[in-house]
């Protein structure tokens, strides 16, 4: 499956088209204000109100076999652990051997902001390149998740 959380997820088309393509199952999870897919192989999941919602609804579904996109890196350290594979908008995968990295970065730059109130903004805008390169690591993410499950295990 695909678990897409997609709060202010540039992606979601892609997502789906891909997923789809592969003949998964897509969960497209917010707290409302999207449009529902009418292909049977995508679920639009609404949650509740509140803050993080939609990040433990993922977490608690999302294992081993599983893709998960988020720029959530809390829910990505969260879906790392129990197996799934994590892909940000921009096409970065987050696995075991650099969640504690990014976690601390952002945890820093969390900090850093709280301390200066002139340390605002966003960064950078998301481009057509972090489209193209979100496609193609999806594409290599869903074949790596499909090829885990097809794997005995031992």
């Amino acid at each position: 499956m695909i678990y897409v959380d997609a709060d202010a997820c540039p992606v979601k088309d892609e997502a789906i088209r891909v997923g789809t393509r592969h003949g998964l199952k897509v969960h497209i999870v917010s707290n409302g204000g999207l449009r529902p897919s009418p292909h049977p192989l995508v679920e639009t999941v609404i949650v509740p109100d509140g803050p993080d919602i939609a990040d433990m609804w993922i977490a608690e579904r999302a294992g081993a076999g599983d893709v998960v996109v988020t720029g959530d890196i809390p829910l990505a350290a969260k879906c790392v652990e129990a197996g799934a594979l994590v892909l940000k908008h921009n096409g970065e995968a987050l696995t075991a051997a650099n969640i504690g990295n990014v976690l601390a970065t952002r945890d820093l730059m969390t900090d850093l902001r709280a301390a200066d109130p002139f340390r605002q903004g966003g960064g950078k805008g998301f481009t057509k390149a972090d489209r193209s390169r979100f496609l193609d690591a999806l594409e290599r993410m869903v074949r790596q998740a499909k090829a885990q499950v097809k794997a005995p295990r031992a």
